[in-house]
């Protein structure tokens, strides 16, 4: 195998036309030189110099190999160049992933941090819900995944076996109900969630909708889903014009408003767990290692 310490002696003795000026060129000792010569040539199994007196000249093969050092060489100095810029946080991209709610929430912030502190850093955003996100950072198509899991869930494993990952708890997010104003329990300080049987709710995302149905059941009812959407703003709207109940983070209620509704706090009481899921490889890259710090300063901010 020919390594670029030996297109770099051999591209300096083209340039000197000697060993030991080659070595003085590159800082090596003269013995050096003539040693990784050796190599390379018992490795292409040629001669690569041809030495008369005290001076030498390259053989055809190695005027062959000295020229397409060239190339070679400079591409391997724009390659380190480049790697530099990115350990030095002057360049690099992160592929980041994140369920929808956390797209008006935590991300926004987070991207903010990251362009003022490394402006030539480019984080790429796409939304996904848990499971896709973790299928995404399986296959290698993202750096972090932002995802969610709510207490008492059973998972399946592909999201419950996260060892081979690094995981960072962003925050603890409360559950709340959401009622309209005008509903008679609207003025409590506190729901009992079997106090609204029979109510209609209105769900949320595929997972967010099996929440429901699980805290349901543990209530002792089955609920009565009678609108679903992922789009939470709907949600609210939705509830706040009296077609239904829901349940929501709390997260999500302090980055919208809606004064016709009210949210409370329910019992049994429940929250979700907000996390950034990693490998610990992409973790010594700093880009990525800044981009998962812009997400913790802003989850603190967030709540």
């Amino acid at each position: 195998m020919i390594d670029a310490a030996g297109l770099r002696v051999m591209r300096a003795i083209a340039d000197e036309g000697s060993f030991t000026a080659a070595a003085t060129a590159l800082g090596y000792s003269q013995p050096a030189v003539s040693q990784m010569v050796r190599r390379l040539e018992e490795r292409t199994g040629t001669v690569l110099v041809e030495r008369i007196g005290r001076t030498v000249r390259l053989t055809e093969a190695g005027s062959v190999l000295a020229k397409h050092a060239i190339p070679v060489l400079e591409a391997l100095d724009r390659a380190e160049c480049e790697i530099q810029s990115i350990a030095g946080l002057e360049a690099g991209r992160v592929r980041l992933t994140a369920f929808p709610s956390a797209s008006s929430t935590l991300v926004p912030q987070a991207l903010a941090l990251v362009k003022k502190r490394f402006p030539e850093i480019k984080v790429v955003f796409t939304e996904a819900e848990p499971p896709g996100a973790l299928e995404a950072l399986r296959a290698g198509e993202c750096d972090l995944a932002v995802t969610f899991v709510y207490d008492g869930d059973v998972l399946p494993r592909g999201e419950s076996d996260l060892d081979p990952f690094d995981v960072t708890t962003l925050l603890e997010d409360e559950v709340r109900l959401v009622l309209p104003a005008s509903h008679p329990l609207a003025t409590s300080d506190q729901v009992d969630l079997a106090d609204l049987a029979s109510e209609s709710w209105i769900a949320g995302c595929p997972r967010c909708r099996g929440h429901l149905v699980s805290l349901a059941q543990r209530a002792g009812f089955e609920p009565d889903v009678a609108i679903e959407t992922e789009d939470y703003v709907a949600v609210l709207a939705l509830v706040a014009a009296g077609l239904g109940v829901a349940v929501v983070p709390e997260l999500l209620l302090k980055s919208t408003r809606n004064d016709g509704l009210v949210a409370l706090p329910m019992s049994p009481a429940n929250r979700r767990t907000v996390q950034v899921v990693t490998t610990p490889d992409l973790r010594r890259v700093p880009a990525v290692e800044a981009t998962l710090q812009a997400l913790t300063e802003s989850a603190k901010l967030a709540m």
